[in-house]
């Protein structure tokens, strides 16, 4: 080095490309299975984050609660409840899919499935857990299969009535068989049995548009899982001290066309018509075509992954450069008339978010955009961690009190009833206040 100097540009980025190569285009790999990934942030507001909630002062919602109730309501009066997806859930929330990478196939996975069931909200099982991990490993092994160990957690603890399993299938999903397996296994007869049971038709992921599932590997699970994936070496050395060496397995996002979708939704209803169907999204700019073409194939719920979306790994240009973000995904949704809003499931009725949620008012925003429930990834992860018994039961709590609390100030008491008119943009033009009625008795009077 000669001490050259590039003020203003990125120059250790550079250097360490020039150093490492193809390793920089991802981060670490040392930290796999004990990091978990998304934008990078740093706590800098994103565009939902931005939009402030703004109650009005008139409120004849609140007038016609207090008629109701007989006496002032406050925010325990607001009503959580609701249906996602065909599932009666007791808050507007569902576990996201974590995948089959480290972080989400063990122990906390299992601690995460059976505080969501405690909850009485869906969880959703991510893509690639059979390829990886097998669907049912023989008991002397000493190895127990991820996604039942998951399915078994959940069913032992969910109430009667309530929540419900998602699977997730890819295409290699599909090569191994995982929607035949799940819906003939009798381990999953009581989902079946009591319309728990949803199978997810998963296009793309927030956290990387347009590419399919990734993973960090060693060597010997490489040679493994190289028959089924593509393995690639790009990632360098590994650890610092250079005796590990790890291998990037990559899963293929699928192709898909309107008419795919709906060939695959309807291959889905035909072949288990007990069980409901869902689709997930990346935040793509069709995404509102998109959502409308799976809602008119008859899918009970479409997902809706912003680019703030969490993930086990990705290549860092992706983390913060590609993918449209959560809020302008639901407004496009909105602006082309199928959106969530309302009571009742079907064509244009469930819209699922998922990307950085963890609190309340991000969650209130994103059901005022029309989304019917939003989905906790990296937060429950967290959270299982911090707690294996409560962690995220807590975390629950904390989320559904902050929106009462947001809700009940808005003058309004379900999250159906939230719309747009709740929310304020930053620099955005003023809505054109509604029209006052008239009292009987004329203008100016009391």
């Amino acid at each position: 080095m000669t001490g050259l100097r590039a003020a203003g540009f990125p120059e250790r980025a550079v250097r360490a490309r020039a150093r490492n190569g193809t390793a920089e285009v991802f981060p670490p790999a040392g930290g796999y299975g004990e990091e978990l990934y998304g934008e990078l942030r740093d706590g800098v507001p994103d565009e939902l984050d931005r939009a402030r909630i703004a109650p009005p002062v008139f409120m004849p919602r609140r007038l016609e609660k207090l008629i109701e109730l007989g006496r002032e309501p406050g925010h325990d009066d607001v009503e959580l409840h609701t249906s996602v997806g065909g599932f009666a859930s007791e808050l507007p929330l569902f576990l996201s899919a974590f995948g089959s990478t480290r972080a989400g196939s063990g122990d906390l996975g299992v601690a995460a499935s059976r505080q969501a069931a405690r909850l009485g909200i869906p969880m959703v099982i991510g893509e690639n857990m059979v390829p990886v991990h097998g669907y049912r490993r023989a008991a002397a092994d000493g190895v127990r299969s991820a996604l039942l160990a998951r399915i078994r957690a959940y069913t032992e603890a969910v109430p009667d009535g309530v929540g419900g399993v998602a699977v997730q299938q890819s295409t290699e999903d599909a090569d191994s068989e995982v929607w035949n397996l799940v819906y003939s296994d009798p381990a999953t007869r009581p989902l079946l049995e009591s319309g728990r049971l949803a199978f997810e038709l998963k296009t793309g992921q927030g956290a990387k548009p347009g590419l399919g599932g990734m993973t960090v590997v060693d060597r010997a699970e490489a040679d493994r899982l190289s028959g089924r994936f593509t393995v690639r070496d790009v990632l360098g050395s590994g650890t610092a001290d250079g005796t590990a060496e790890h291998r990037l397995r990559c899963a293929t996002p699928g192709t898909f066309t309107e008419e795919i979708v709906r060939q695959q939704l309807r291959f889905m209803r035909n072949n288990f018509p007990k069980a409901r169907t869902w689709v997930k999204f990346h935040p793509g700019r069709d995404v509102a075509r998109a959502a409308a073409t799976a809602w008119r194939a008859g899918a009970d719920a479409v997902t809706v992954d912003g680019a703030e979306g969490g993930t086990g790994w990705a290549p860092r240009v992706f983390l913060d450069q590609v993918g449209l973000g959560l809020a302008d995904c639901l407004r496009l949704i909105a602006a082309s008339g199928h959106h969530g809003s309302g009571a009742s499931d079907g064509p244009g009725g469930c819209l699922l978010a998922t990307g950085r949620m963890w609190e309340g008012g991000r969650a209130v925003r994103a059901l005022a955009l029309g989304a019917r429930a939003v989905g906790l990834g990296r937060a429950a992860l967290i959270a299982v961690d911090e707690d294996p018994e409560d962690g995220l039961v807590r975390l629950a709590e904390a989320l559904a009190l902050e929106a009462r609390l947001l809700i009940s100030a808005l003058g309004k008491y379900a999250p159906g009833s939230l719309g747009a008119e709740d929310l304020w943009w930053p620099g955005a033009a003023p809505a054109a206040p509604a029209p006052a009625p008239l009292s009987a008795a004329g203008p100016g009077n009391p």
